[in-house]
């Protein structure tokens, strides 16, 4: 086995990463979407900045800054339908989707139609809208149907904002209107960038139940002003006239201060998911049935702004890690805020809603059965959307938790925009990490923001020197000569406690190199962590439908 998997990474070596990328389009798992061909081919033809990346300064409340009125002239062609449904916004640079996931169902949970507006989507773009009760995708039926009712309003949108009207726009705009046409009781809405300039940012103070901010990380830094004071600015932009705002956090004082003192201007009372009498703490952890679970305690009290009040003893979450915790909590106090805003909430529905939360990427475990399909029979398999250094971090957290003593081997890509050296340096120095495979990924179903696998084993390399962490990559003749023929069984560390970095082209590859890697020691756990984007999560989901 060793001898092949020699010659493997040889080859892998010498032939360098080419860009074999798939368009996330021609992995879609769902047979259903084929009907929306005409939509996804119009919103395709449409300036997308998920693909493109975002422009410099676009999130800033500037003349650099996306431009609102296109979006209200939008939406006063169909109506202003986001008039017409309350709604809870979110921003934040980590935890929005998680966030979100948590409050809809919480809402759900107690009876409510609920509408769910989040991005990106793992498998099909339906995801982004979630209707109703059951919080199922919308159907590609009832998207097709929207599509062409309004399509020659949106021709003649096009035409009149000279193709400046953008795939997000639109996407947003039909959410709205397919809130309004379901009458949603609440809509649960995820801005897509910063928030004072996003184009989810036209609701008004008297349709926003409450505001959320998450988190506030550097990210998206250029197109949200170069610094995390900047990217706050932007984030406090979703609060409006008297209407609650709920902060996750933590954050950093100054950066707190930013926030509170927009609150402030706009008679916005705040509470704070961490506020010095709030209690979390995570109790234990179990697999249960195939999926992580924590049991968590969340006592919520708040006698600032709003006096608020709940304690959830031994809640068990799917969503594994302190920072889902966090986000669980947030969301615990924005259906406080709705409960003291009249909207009829148990504590019970508060629980039940948190515990039935799970979503794809966050995370995730994959079954046996799912690994099998993947050709790795008997490996333990974790997905996660980690693509921060803040995520990277949370990430090693949750696998210290969930495996402490298991040996680690990483599959990474990533998009061109992140801090790639900073995601190496936390996970390199959170955990000792056998092997971490540098690949590649589409971003939103092209190759345009996708980081060459040899500009990432730089950033590693890079990380690694300043950790003081011995690594042995491809450029150097130690590589060459390290898996010579020896058993699988032996008990010598092969590597002598240094990090293996390689580059491969192929996901399949990269998790054939990370399995037969693990499975030197056959007597020792070995976990493979895939990670770095969302959308290599997508893709490892998308080939276990091939």
């Amino acid at each position: 086995m060793l001898l092949h998997f020699k010659s493997f990474l040889l080859s892998s070596s010498r032939r360098g990463i080419t860009r074999k990328v798939c368009s996330v389009r021609t992995m879609c798992s769902y047979r259903e979407d084929l009907e929306m061909k005409d939509l996804l081919d119009y919103i395709d033809s449409l300036k997308n900045y998920e693909k493109s990346g975002v422009p410099t300064g676009a999130g800033t409340d500037s003349h650099d800054g996306f431009d609102l009125g296109r979006m209200r002239r939008l939406m006063d062609r169909f109506g202003n339908p986001h008039s017409k449904f309350k709604a809870v916004h979110i921003a934040g640079t980590k935890g929005k989707g998680s966030t979100a996931a948590f409050i809809s169902n919480i809402l759900r949970t107690e009876g409510y139609s609920v509408g769910c507006y989040t991005s990106p989507h793992i498998q099909t773009i339906r995801e982004r809208i979630l209707l109703g009760r059951s919080g199922d995708p919308v159907s590609a039926k009832l998207l097709n149907s929207l599509f062409h009712r309004i399509k020659q309003d949106l021709d003649q949108a096009v035409k009149a904002e000279n193709g400046c009207i953008s795939h997000f726009e639109v996407f947003t705009a039909m959410a709205f209107i397919l809130f309004a046409d379901e009458k949603v009781d609440i809509a649960v809405i995820e801005a897509g960038l910063g928030g004072a300039r996003d184009a989810t940012n036209i609701i008004s103070s008297s349709g926003l139940a409450a505001a959320v901010i998450t988190t506030v990380g550097e990210e998206h830094l250029a197109a949200l002003g170069g610094s995390l004071e900047t990217i706050a600015t932007a984030k406090a932009g979703i609060i409006k006239q008297g209407c609650p705002l709920v902060l996750g956090g933590p954050f950093l004082p100054h950066i707190e201060h930013i926030i509170r003192d927009k609150a402030v201007n706009m008679d916005s009372p705040v509470v704070s998911a961490y506020d010095s009498g709030n209690n979390l703490a995570v109790k234990s952890f179990s697999i249960l049935n195939g999926k992580p679970c924590q049991t968590c305690d969340i006592e919520i009290q708040t006698v600032k702004d709003l006096r608020l009040s709940c304690k959830l003893h031994d809640l068990k979450l799917q969503m594994p890690g302190a920072h889902q915790l966090q986000n669980a909590a947030t969301a615990t106090c924005v259906a406080l805020c709705l409960r003291n805003l009249g909207w009829r909430i148990s504590d019970d529905s508060i629980r039940r809603g948190l515990e039935r939360t799970y979503l794809l990427g966050r995370s995730q475990l994959l079954t046996s059965d799912e690994a099998k399909v993947l050709g790795l029979t008997g490996a333990t398999i974790l997905l996660d959307g980690a693509h921060t250094k803040e995520s990277a971090k949370a990430l090693m957290n949750t696998i210290r938790m969930a495996f402490p003593k298991a040996r680690l081997a990483f599959v990474v890509a990533m998009a061109c925009d992140k801090d790639h050296a900073g995601f190496a340096r936390e996970i390199l120095s959170g955990s000792y990490v056998e092997t971490v495979i540098l690949t590649e990924a589409a971003i939103a179903g092209a190759v345009t923001r996708t980081t060459p696998a040899s500009l990432l084993r730089d950033s590693w390399i890079k990380a690694s020197e300043e950790l003081g962490i011995n690594i042995c990559h491809e450029g150097m003749t130690e590589y060459r000569e390290l898996f010579k023929e020896q058993p699988a069984s032996s008990e010598s560390n092969l590597n002598d406690g240094k990090t293996i970095l390689a580059t491969e082209s192929s996901l399949k590859g990269c998790l054939r190199i990370a399995n037969e890697i693990l499975n030197r020691r056959r007597d020792e756990k070995g976990v493979i962590v895939i990670t770095g984007s969302l959308h290599i999560v997508s893709s490892v989901l998308a080939s276990l439908g091939d």
